[in-house]
């Protein structure tokens, strides 16, 4: 299976606050965030990792290209990456969508903290339910809310999934920003770069409308990393 990065933000918020690396260099536990994904994503099997990356500094793709030449922690690494700035993490999305259409794939962005084994039960469930025709996609989400603006996922008892809400007074969980999921997707991002449309949750909307199947895994907990005191809270919770 191939695994996805979205790394292509300015990290403005955290740079206002006084940490000086560009996001995806920020180290958690004394690992570079782009680090610690690249590590999970190869102890579940990847097949190949792409990343995009933003132009405006070229320290972010400088140590992409030693882990490309000399591995992590010795180990080669499957690593493609494209080096672009774009508006929205949707269009970095796309701008990767032609080296992931041809079989199921799991993406997230750069800042996602979660526990490394719930991570892997996930992708488990993720193999599961695409190799038995169940879903075209499975959603990691979290009744865990620690976000400015959270995208509330609304799902049946069986948690599939039926609406992805901005404001929701009954919904149990919020979307985890993991997203496992099918080729059929790529059609459907395709779908919203032509008709204007901007942001990861529009795309998620999008596929409900255009009636893919996408079922929800619950994860105890999900961190982004958007301010300088959001560092502290990840050690924590990987530690614990």
């Amino acid at each position: 299976m191939k695994y996805a990065v979205i790394a292509a933000g300015e990290g403005s918020r955290l740079a206002a606050e006084g940490i000086e690396e560009p996001k995806p260099l920020v180290r958690v536990g004394g690992e570079a965030l782009i680090d610690r994904l690249i590590r999970v994503f190869m102890e579940n099997d990847a097949e190949e990792i792409v990343v995009i990356c933003n132009d405006l500094t070229a320290q972010v793709s400088l140590h992409l290209v030693r882990l490309q030449q000399d591995g992590l922690d010795g180990r080669p690494v499957p690593l493609r990456f494209v080096v672009k700035s774009t508006p929205s993490s949707m269009h970095s999305f796309y701008e990767i969508s032609s080296m992931l259409g041809d079989g199921p794939f799991c993406l997230t962005t750069v800042d996602t903290i979660f526990r490394e084994d719930e991570f892997a039960r996930y992708v488990s469930a993720f193999r599961e339910a695409v190799d038995g025709g169940e879903a075209d996609g499975l959603m990691g989400v979290t009744d865990y809310i620690d976000d400015e603006k959270p995208l509330y996922v609304e799902t049946t008892d069986g948690m599939d999934i039926t609406a992805f809400l901005d404001r929701s007074e009954t919904c149990r969980y919020i979307s985890g920003g993991i997203y496992g999921l099918t080729p059929v997707a790529i059609r459907t991002l395709q779908g919203c770069i032509c008709r204007g449309e901007s942001r990861m949750r529009n795309f998620q909307r999008a596929l409900i409308a255009d009636g893919c199947r996408l079922k929800a895994w619950p994860f105890l907990k999900v961190l982004d990393i958007d301010h300088a005191g959001d560092i502290v809270k990840a050690e924590g919770f990987i530690a614990g």
